[in-house]
């Protein structure tokens, strides 16, 4: 059995004290969040024993991996030590959140990241590649931590402060815990109070229709045109395929005016169908170039084919084009449904009967002096979740669609 080497003993104890203290500041900051009190990182403790467990998986090295079951007792056995030292002073472990089984908890999950981040490298002979190797896993891990971290900050802000009584937010606006010993009912105030005494249920249903037909219309004119530019020759076909997103040459403060003005002549302004016409016509070219890409990696045999076998030009769209652009389709009805439940400026400008405020129109009338502050969180959670809920549901059709038409052939 080959010996883990003094260099390598001691990249992996430089290895264990930065995962130690990169998930001692991560669990101190949930602590943070989750209870009514601070919970202080420990960092020259986390530090220290972080390097001690970083020895001991260099210690229990087999050929280039630690066992993880011996990785997980490792972390264990450091955290039973960092429970037991505890006394409040220095370690603060006097907190309620820092129990002895969160120590445990801790720093076995500290034993198996550090093992993982010591994966596949050398610890006997440790040479300039696998020093540049770890240092790139360890700028990894900060940047995940960092990117989650500015994320999920203001998501967490925003639905602690909806859960809060009004008296606990004005007296300390910062503090981001949430009492969960009050009931149900009086942590939910905030949303019951927005979706009945300020009518959000109502602008949910609205948002959800004018998003549902403007997918529809949006999807039922990009396949039709995308295939057009794709498959079919006829005058000013190149340019019309280059020049689809010229419309975004234009900002939509700037057509916003001229529309009002035309929308107003024609009756169509404080109605959903005039958002109706809006939307479709700002999101209908970036769906134009995501399908157009998408169909060009489509081979044109099955298609001529099925017109060789009888079938109409629709009936090859119909049977052969959209089954096989399912993908692509999925991810432009996504795109299209976040950027028609989102809109803002045009709902702001062109509504104004409260019976028909899409959400996002909704959310102002929130903004105001008179409104509690947790009753605003509280409708951006309901504006917020449900698109984040579909998205995540659809990434896969979203990504794929994005990059499914980089590679032609």
């Amino acid at each position: 059995m080959m010996r883990t080497s003094p260099p390598g003993f001691a990249l992996a104890s430089v290895v264990g004290a930065f995962v130690g203290a990169l998930l001692v500041l991560a669990w101190s900051l949930l602590a943070t969040l989750t209870t009514t009190g601070a919970a202080s990182a420990p960092l020259g403790w986390a530090l220290a024993s972080g390097a001690v467990l970083g020895l001991a998986l260099g210690a229990l090295r087999r050929a280039k991996t630690t066992p993880a079951p011996a990785a997980w007792a490792a972390g264990a056995t450091v955290g039973v030590a960092w429970a037991a030292l505890s006394g409040g002073t220095p370690l603060d472990l006097a907190h309620p959140f820092w129990g002895t089984p969160a120590a445990i908890l801790t720093w076995a999950l500290v034993g198996q990241t550090a093992r993982y981040g010591l994966r596949d490298i050398d610890l006997v002979r440790v040479d300039a590649h696998d020093r540049e190797r770890v240092l790139l896993r360890g700028l990894r891990g900060v940047g995940f931590g960092f990117f989650v971290t500015i994320v999920v900050l203001p998501f967490w802000f925003m639905v602690a402060a909806s859960l809060k009584p009004r008296a606990a937010l004005l007296r300390d606006p910062t503090n981001l815990a949430v009492d969960l010993s009050r009931g149900v009912g009086e942590l939910l105030v905030g949303y019951r109070e927005v979706l009945v005494t300020f009518d959000f249920a109502r602008f949910i249903l609205n948002s959800s229709f004018v998003a549902i037909v403007t997918v529809a219309i949006t999807l039922a004119l990009a396949v039709l045109g995308a295939y057009a530019v794709t498959r079919l020759r006829f005058p000013g076909r190149a340019w019309l395929s280059r020049s689809i997103l010229l419309i975004y040459m234009f900002p939509a403060i700037v057509l916003v005016i001229p529309l009002y003005a035309i929308f107003s002549q024609l009756g169509l302004r404080d109605t959903l169908p005039g958002l109706l016409v809006v939307y479709p016509a700002t999101t209908l070219p970036v769906a134009l170039y995501m399908l157009r890409s998408y169909f060009q990696t489509l081979p044109k045999d099955l298609e001529e084919a099925g017109m060789i076998d009888g079938s109409t030009r629709l009936g090859v769209i119909w049977r052969i084009t959209l089954p096989l652009s399912l993908p692509a389709l999925a991810s432009v009805g996504l795109y299209v449904f976040m950027i028609a439940w989102n809109e803002f400026l045009f709902a702001f400008m062109f509504l104004d009967s409260p019976e028909i405020f899409t959400l996002s129109r909704g959310m102002v009338a929130l903004d105001s002096q008179e409104v509690p502050r947790q009753f605003l969180m509280a409708g951006a959670v309901v504006v917020t979740v449900p698109i984040m809920i579909l998205f995540f549901w659809f990434e896969k059709y979203l990504v794929g669609g994005l990059t499914s038409g980089g590679v032609k052939g």
